[in-house]
């Protein structure tokens, strides 16, 4: 019964289980991330789906773990996985593409039922059903250990998609893929739901009372069960609310998402795995500091959006409250007899604070300020978990005070110098007036998180000057005014600003995926309205629209939607490319903004055109001599190589730096570690 090659069988099952629960999160995100603008928000949401599937999972478990025989327990478990089998492969129908004018929340959470529902709830009911048949089969175990191995199977599989697994294969085929490992894994739970059944049976009687009586059983109180909740609630809602922050105020790095929340499963790993790399008297003082620390840096930018300081500090922080709050969760664990009850409450906290963070919020709080109330939050949390300890608990009342005056300060000092804020699914805007010495040099600007997208000079006679990214010298300058210029795309409005390029008969169609982002640009900027040309905007992620639309015959096309943290990677494909070619004049241009502090996008343009016999030019514009400008970098394509060589474009060309081993993006393939600077 204790056998080697059963508890090979159980930990074999729920390390599968794990892995294949945190592939698929990517893996069904990215094949999604394109049909919604590659909004960061789209991983919010499947977060939150992946959060509330689990839950389910984990109420099935301890629902057939407490009310059905292990015959009947095995008998459902294995018809589900047989079922699942028909939600193979995991690929997402065209037919869930948007239309643009539906609520995109609702749209991805029936795209991810319809595609893997099934299969990835039973993935979520692995491991504490596994774990209540190990306790009732191999008697004396330290079940907890189990929670300890999916968690690490989780971040391997986490760390794996992106170094290892993303670059090597096409996106159907890593779906075909992680489907055969599925199949795979029916089996293998197959197996060890047959063998609980054979061996649950075959239990005397006072083993049984054993299991009932292992790793000191205790009846949970309505108090425990509040601080399971609590606990492991507050642990999923800093890691949602830190990833936002780092993502969106601090950096705009991709993958950055992916930092705290291995952070998050490392403390899993640590807390389950036994109760030796958790002491409350090692904790408590850093965490408590980390905590005002952190709270104080929300409304101090020297710290709060400093990318030297804010990552390192909410990363650190993010590992020491994970830890006291994991910590304390996992010496609160009780036998055997309440396992799946304990991991429900787990999976209930989790969802509620995943749901707060990525649902609620956006529709009930102007900015990011869930997560200083996620430190109040914490520090009240504590006052329960210390009300035998007076010191302990003063000390928490006094932290939840301190940080709830951090984040009123916060508020305040947003509000102060800030017009318009405005939040929904695609991020937070910010329209504020800054003043400057000359007050003709008085501009409004336009920011969606920490990247600013346009200024406007409030002088009357300088509202249509060109600024920031669209200056006369910048390649998108110089495509317009090297080719025909009457009828422009753009993709990406902004603040509207290319407008002002506008003149009598021509003609501009803006394509924005933000409802927010046209509201501002139409309420706080007045490019468009002031504008000679002919100005219409459409609403709805660029490419969908464009495989819709009739060819439109543009002069210039400009792809500005790569200056952020969520890379837009679908506008930046072979396929995208021959859709863009598609609406062009023979004399048109496609022009690339790929300015960005973090990747070096020139050569994925110029692979895939070279790859499709286009050519290409590079214009970086260093903008001197004038402050309205800014730095930038415009790739611009074209099927006839002798509108790149007019004298306005081929004087500002630039020699273009390749990638060894670069290959043209495609669909189904990309790989943004290759252009990391």
């Amino acid at each position: 019964m204790h056998s080697t090659g059963s508890k090979l069988l159980f930990a074999g099952t729920i390390f599968s289980s794990a892995f294949l629960l945190f592939l698929v999160q990517p893996l069904i995100a990215k094949q999604i991330l394109p049909w919604f603008g590659g909004s960061a928000a789209v991983w919010s949401i499947c977060m939150v789906f992946f959060q509330v599937t689990l839950l389910a999972g984990y109420a099935y478990s301890d629902w057939i773990s407490r009310h059905l025989s292990p015959h009947r327990q095995v008998i459902l478990h294995i018809t589900l996985l047989v079922l699942s089998l028909a939600f193979l492969p995991i690929l997402a129908g065209s037919h869930w593409k948007p239309a643009g004018d539906e609520d995109p929340t609702l749209h991805i959470l029936g795209l991810l039922v319809a595609t893997i529902g099934l299969p990835y709830f039973l993935l979520s009911t692995t491991g504490p059903l596994i774990q209540s048949w190990v306790s009732r089969t191999l008697i004396g175990t330290h079940v907890y250990r189990y929670f300890s191995l999916s968690n690490l199977a989780a971040l391997l599989a986490l760390v794996a998609y992106p170094f290892i697994l993303e670059p090597a294969a096409a996106l159907a085929t890593q779906a075909y893929a992680w489907s055969g490992v599925y199949a795979l894994f029916t089996l293998l739970c197959a197996g060890a739901a047959l063998y609980f059944r054979y061996h649950a049976h075959r239990l005397p009687p006072e083993t049984h009372a054993r299991v009932h009586q292992a790793e000191g059983d205790w009846d949970p109180t309505l108090r425990d069960y509040l601080l399971w909740i609590g606990l492991s609630g507050m642990g999923s809602w800093l890691l949602v609310a830190i990833t936002n922050h780092i993502t969106q105020n601090v950096a705009a790095i991709p993958f950055l998402w992916l930092l705290p929340l291995s952070i998050y499963l490392f403390t899993f790993v640590l807390c389950f795995e036994s109760d030796r790399w958790y002491r409350r008297n090692w904790f408590v003082l850093p965490t408590a500091a980390l905590l005002l620390l952190s709270a104080y840096g929300l409304q101090d930018s020297s710290i709060g959006v400093n990318i030297f300081v804010a990552i390192p500090v909410y990363a650190l922080g993010l590992f020491f409250f994970c830890m006291f709050l994991h910590g304390e969760l996992a010496q609160m664990r009780p036998g055997a007899r309440y396992l799946t009850r304990f991991y429900l409450m787990l999976a209930l906290g989790g969802a509620l604070g995943g749901i707060s963070v990525g649902l609620i919020a956006p529709h009930v709080l102007p900015a990011y300020y869930e997560l200083g109330l996620g430190f109040v939050i914490t520090a009240l949390l504590a006052m329960a978990l210390f009300r035998d300890r007076p010191w302990l608990r003063g000390s928490a009342a006094v932290i939840a005070l301190v940080c709830a005056w951090f984040l009123y300060v916060q508020i305040e000092d947003d509000f102060a110098g800030t017009r318009r804020i405005a939040r929904n699914f695609y991020g937070n805007l910010l329209s504020l007036d800054s003043q400057r010495e000359d007050p003709r040099n008085n501009v409004r600007q336009l920011y969606h998180g920490s990247i600013k997208h346009g200024e406007q000079f409030l002088a009357a006679d300088r509202k249509s000057e060109p600024t920031t990214y669209y200056g006369p010298t910048s390649g998108i300058g110089r495509a317009i005014a090297n080719t025909k210029g009457k009828r422009i795309g753009l993709i990406g409005l902004g603040a509207g600003t290319l407008a002002v390029y506008g003149k009598p008969g021509d003609y501009y169609r803006f394509y924005e995926i933000n409802p927010q982002v046209i509201e501002l640009a139409e309420s706080e900027f007045s490019f468009m309205s002031d504008s000679e040309a002919l100005v219409e905007t459409v609403l709805g992620d660029a490419r969908l629209s464009l495989e819709r639309e009739p060819p439109q015959g543009f002069d210039v096309l400009a792809v500005d939607a790569f200056s952020g943290d969520s890379v837009p990677v679908h506008l930046i494909t072979a396929e995208a490319m021959d859709l863009y070619m598609r609406h062009m004049d023979p004399d048109g241009i496609v022009a690339f903004h790929l300015t960005n502090r973090f990747l070096w996008l020139p050569p994925v343009v110029d692979e895939i055109a070279r790859s499709q016999g286009l050519a290409t030019v590079l214009i970086h514009d260093d903008a001197e001599g004038d402050n309205a400008l800014r730095r930038t970098d415009w790739m611009l394509v074209a099927r006839n190589p002798a509108v790149l060589g007019r004298e306005g474009i081929r004087s500002a060309a630039t020699a273009l730096a390749r990638v060894p081993g670069l290959r043209p993006w495609t669909d189904d393939f990309n790989n943004l570690f290759q252009v990391l600077k």
